[in-house]
């Protein structure tokens, strides 16, 4: 205005103005950081810095001083010249002066101020001062630094907004903090401070400078535990990763492991699904399913779609269920629950069934084997869930490479692909429904014998079915026995053997063997009734009864052998047995008592026995149509009543029967004879 414009207003506008404004903004920077106090800083939290400049590979810079003294109040500029610019400065003073010449102090000083000076220039391109304020933790000075400077220096731009961005982090801002790392990565191929923060590593040195810079922040935010910084950063990184699929999976990784972390299950099923690199996608994926199995979150395991990594999550499940133990981790319930959800009922029930199998070898607990019958049972339940002619599973056998049944035989236990199957390889059993049904009628009677005889859940889980049913038998548990040998097709005489032996017991036993008795017949299918007149021998002798009523035999045969089996024991035969076995096999019943030489009611019976043939009492031997002219031909067991003659007449004792039995015989051939001639009488009739 003085200078009246012209030229020399324009030289002040464009040239003066501009460097005077900056010249006293620098110099009024020099004033206040020569002014500034710097703040005492615990040595933790030092060492906390150490550890975050670590991650950056910043921690061997000169700036970092853990030993220096906080018992006096210092500026920052005093700090810096401690741990920072007297070093360099004193490097530089050497480095110029000539070997033979002396120091004089005048100009030394002198050099030093200006040294110092240049070193605290804001237009330096050397950033050591806000660095070492970073790293001696002088954050609030740091940013008032920053704030001064911002406004009119143009140089270190993107270095300040990142030493900001350390101070937000320092004072829990992180949104702040990452709004500027994100504007300092601008300026990475520019800044001398920020090239520094570019990688060295090898995996890093085909990455683009600012990828290198995004990694190293991403370091620091992890050493910090910013999982939610870490996944907004590694998002936006993703942005300049465009033609680096090496860098596009690291980062989607690293945003899956943070998400997974925070229990984001859906956002860490997506970074996974997006991740380009299929080792690192089958890391991602078996990692996801250990997490969710750890925290139990099965629902969102098995409901992930799983489009392209079906067959990789099975073969991770069936890997971690074969490794680990049964009923610590429930692998094989998860498993089961996957393909319900899938409709796969086929592959569920061969995972129960495997399931089941394992257990039955493994644990040999009552929990093992409660567990068992569950596994089989839904198994069960799946195969009737499809159509008959699916309704199959493969089991291998012995001999093949296979280790566990439903193994697939295109992978291996680590869910990877095997090498081409052999011919031994294909060696396989089908299982069928009924297979089925008996492993888990078999694994029934398991439980129910260790439930009611607890020593014996040890070897309970190995046995077959017919040593099975021999130690239900000798239990008490006659109703389980006898169920599982009609199923496996096995002889029923142990188990009438069995139950024969035990009312052979009560009936000679004491009050013992009564007490005792109470519990296992509770055990059985029969309304006990236990009142003053009822004892346990006789509720015995009435389950005896039912089961040979409710099991009926070829000619008697479960009647003759408890027969035999009490004859031997001297145990006298009871008339309900007796009355029983008449009506099925009387031939038999009198060949029994010859053997045991019971003359006397071999007699008896026989008596009775013509007397029926002859009509008399037929209905109680199970002759349908006595003798007569128009009934089918009836017979007499000869042999067994001539041995009975014989053994008569050998005695004097016996004579009396001898004659009653001839006398009856007689008899019999009488009417025989009478009968024979009235139907010959009729046939002649017809004839003519």
């Amino acid at each position: 205005v003085f200078l009246g414009g012209g030229a020399q207003l324009l030289q002040l506008q464009q040239d003066l103005i501009p460097r005077t404004s900056h010249l006293l903004s620098s110099y009024h920077l020099l004033k206040h950081i020569s002014q500034n106090l710097s703040s005492s800083v615990p040595m933790d939290t030092i060492d906390v810095n150490l550890q975050h400049l670590t991650a950056l590979e910043l921690s061997d810079t000169p700036s970092v001083s853990t030993g220096r003294s906080v018992l006096n109040p210092q500026t920052v500029l005093e700090l810096f010249y401690q741990t920072t610019a007297r070093r360099i400065i004193i490097s530089q003073i050497f480095s110029q002066q000539h070997t033979d010449s002396l120091l004089l102090w005048n100009n030394m000083i002198s050099n030093v101020v200006q040294l110092l000076a240049q070193l605290l220039w804001p237009s330096n391109p050397g950033f050591q001062f806000p660095e070492c304020l970073m790293a001696n933790c002088q954050y609030t000075q740091l940013q008032d630094y920053v704030r001064l400077i911002g406004p009119w220096c143009q140089v270190n731009i993107g270095s300040c907004r990142f030493v900001l961005a350390q101070c937000y982090l320092a004072h829990g801002e992180g949104q702040k903090a990452l709004r500027c790392f994100q504007e300092a990565a601008t300026e990475v191929e520019k800044e001398e401070f920020l090239m520094k923060l570019t990688g060295t590593e090898d995996e890093e040195a085909a990455a683009s400078p600012r990828l290198q810079y995004y990694n190293k922040v991403l370091r620091l935010l992890e050493d910090m535990g910013l999982p939610e910084l870490i996944i907004q950063l590694a998002s936006l990184a993703l942005a300049e990763a465009d033609d680096d699929v090496h860098c596009q999976a690291a980062l989607w990784t690293r945003i899956f492991k943070h998400h997974l972390d925070l229990g984001h299950n859906s956002e860490a099923y997506e970074a996974l699904t997006q991740n380009p690199d299929t080792s690192m996608q089958l890391d991602c994926l078996r990692q996801l399913v250990v997490v969710l199995c750890e925290r139990s979150q099965l629902q969102d395991l098995v409901r992930f779609p799983y489009m392209n990594l079906h067959n990789e999550v099975v073969g991770i499940i069936e890997s971690r269920a074969r490794g680990l133990d049964l009923l610590t981790h429930n692998y094989y319930e998860l498993l089961y629950a996957f393909h319900i959800t899938r409709h796969n009922y086929r592959k569920a029930g061969t995972v129960m069934f495997e399931f089941g199998m394992r257990l039955g070898r493994e644990v040999r607990t009552r929990l093992g084997l409660q567990k068992q019958v569950n596994c089989y049972l839904a198994a069960l339940n799946c195969l009737r869930l499809i159509r008959p002619e699916y309704a199959w599973i493969v089991q291998p056998v012995s001999g093949s490479t296979y280790e566990r049944p439903g193994a697939s035989p295109k992978r291996t236990s680590d869910g990877e692909f095997s090498a081409e199957p052999t011919a031994g390889r294909q060696q396989v059993d089908i299982l069928e429904l009924h297979d089925l049904e008996k492993d888990y009628f078999l694994s029934r009677a398991r439980l129910t014998l260790a439930q009611h005889h607890p020593p014996s859940t040890a070897i309970a889980g190995s046995v077959s079915a017919p040593e099975l049913v021999l130690l239900l038998a000798q239990t008490g548990l006659f109703d389980s026995a006898l169920s599982l040998s009609r199923i496996f097709e096995l002889d029923l005489s142990p188990v009438f053997d069995a139950l024969t032996f035990k009312c052979i017991q009560l009936q000679s036993g004491g009050e013992e063997h009564q007490s005792e008795a109470w519990s296992w017949l509770a055990a059985n299918q029969l309304s006990v009734v236990n009142t003053k007149e009822s004892s346990a021998t006789d509720e015995a002798w009435r389950l005896l009864a039912s089961y040979l009523d409710r099991y009926p035999s070829t000619n008697g045969q479960h009647h003759r052998h408890v027969i035999h089996k009490l004859l031997s024991h001297g145990i006298p035969l009871p008339d309900w047995l007796l009355q029983s076995y008449k009506c099925l096999d009387a031939p038999s019943l009198l060949r029994l008592l010859l053997n045991f030489d019971l003359l006397e009611m071999a007699a008896e019976l026989v008596l009775e026995y013509v007397d029926a043939v002859l009509g008399r009492g037929h209905q109680y031997f199970g002759i349908e149509r006595p003798l007569s002219a128009t009934s089918p031909p009836a017979w007499l067991p000869y042999t067994a009543i001539d041995q009975l003659l014989l053994a008569l007449s050998e005695t004097q004792t016996h004579s009396s029967l001898h004659h009653k039995v001839q006398d009856k015989l007689a008899e019999y051939h009488n009417v025989v004879q009478q009968t024979t001639d009235r139907r010959l009488g009729a046939q002649r009739q017809v004839a003519s």
